[in-house]
């Protein structure tokens, strides 16, 4: 296993920034939604995408009502309590109680995040009270060495 360490990850995705929002996209400074962004930075740690992402439309989560991204992230990452979190850890939000996690971050610093989200850029956000409210879900990269 490729040991990994945690500002590897966060250097990797801290170079989206800016990248416009494009749904479906993980092209560095061409575009990504948030998975995208996620995709690209996997990408760049260890090679090749850890499972081919089938097209999605903006309600997919609604639509379908089951924890995808949460499932996905358990198939190839360790899940963290989520206040354990540290730089580097994937985190996944809902956007409303008993709603399905449908926007994935990764967290930069203690209390900042890095996220695409529609209508922006790729850009850098404060884990303030809002955000960690919505905080459902954290995983750790595979090989990650504190």
């Amino acid at each position: 296993m490729t040991v990994v360490m945690r500002d590897v990850i966060v250097g990797a995705a801290l170079d989206w920034l800016g990248t416009p929002y494009r749904h479906q996209a993980s092209l560095k400074g061409v575009g990504a939604d948030c998975l995208g962004l996620v995709r690209g930075v996997w990408r760049e740690i260890y090679g090749a995408e850890a499972e081919a992402v089938p097209a999605y439309t903006p309600d997919w989560a609604e639509a379908r009502g089951a924890e995808t991204l949460r499932d996905a992230a358990r198939r190839h990452m360790t899940e963290v309590a989520v206040s354990a979190v540290l730089p580097g850890d994937l985190l996944l939000f809902r956007w409303r109680e008993g709603m399905p996690a449908k926007h994935a971050a990764i967290l930069v610093a203690p209390e900042r995040l890095i996220h695409a989200h529609d209508g922006a850029a790729v850009a850098l956000a404060h884990l303030a009270p809002w955000w960690r409210r919505r905080l459902a879900f954290a995983f750790v990269f595979p090989g990650v060495t504190p």
